[in-house]
């Protein structure tokens, strides 16, 4: 289980998001669920950017779009990120991504989310 945020981080990785799905059912009432889960936005947001420095035209639309769907669905679970990863995935999401509505869309959610007035960022 520590082992599988750093497997997430690699692109095309969908049977491992498939069994961290599997995890956070059975953590669901846990008091581990909360810090599983900001494992897992770390690694999507560190995959994102992966994805984004290997493939700098936007030709893995098919794979990046649902990691950045799942990228939103974390936010609003956790609602808080590490600031190293939220500045790598800005500038290098901007820097490769900056035409890309789905992209731009998730962006637009995550700074809504994470600079309303009570945040810590």
């Amino acid at each position: 289980m520590d082992q599988l945020p750093a497997a997430l981080e690699r692109a095309g990785n969908e049977e491992s998001w498939a069994v961290a799905d599997a995890i956070s059912r059975v953590l669901k009432n846990s008091e581990e669920l909360h810090s599983w889960k900001r494992r897992l936005l770390s690694a999507c947001m560190k995959g994102l950017v992966a994805m984004y420095s290997s493939s700098k035209d936007e030709s893995r639309q098919e794979v990046e779009r649902p990691m950045l769907q799942r990228l939103e669905e974390l936010l609003y679970v956790v609602e808080e990120v590490d600031p190293n990863d939220w500045c790598s995935l800005v500038k290098t999401g901007l820097k490769y991504r900056y035409r890309d509505e789905t992209f731009l869309k998730v962006l637009n959610a995550a700074v809504q989310l994470l600079y309303k007035k009570e945040s810590s960022l």
